[in-house]
């Protein structure tokens, strides 16, 4: 099982070399807590963290 890596960039988490969203590499594996963001045009957290695509994301990384 591969282990989770959030982008220092987007903050998106993934799997994988590159980041889905942004195509970057420059990761962390040292993050703190996680958000589902389900639908960005609802969900206030969503605009606070400024995310406009659903998926998993970290809280800090």
């Amino acid at each position: 099982m591969a282990k989770e890596k959030a982008c220092k960039n987007c903050k998106r988490i993934y799997e994988g070399d590159l980041c889905p969203i942004c195509q970057r590499k420059d990761t962390s594996d040292n993050f703190k807590g996680k958000v589902e963001i389900i639908d960005t045009e609802k969900s206030e957290l969503a605009k606070k963290l400024k995310i406009n695509k659903k998926g998993l994301y970290a809280i800090r990384t």
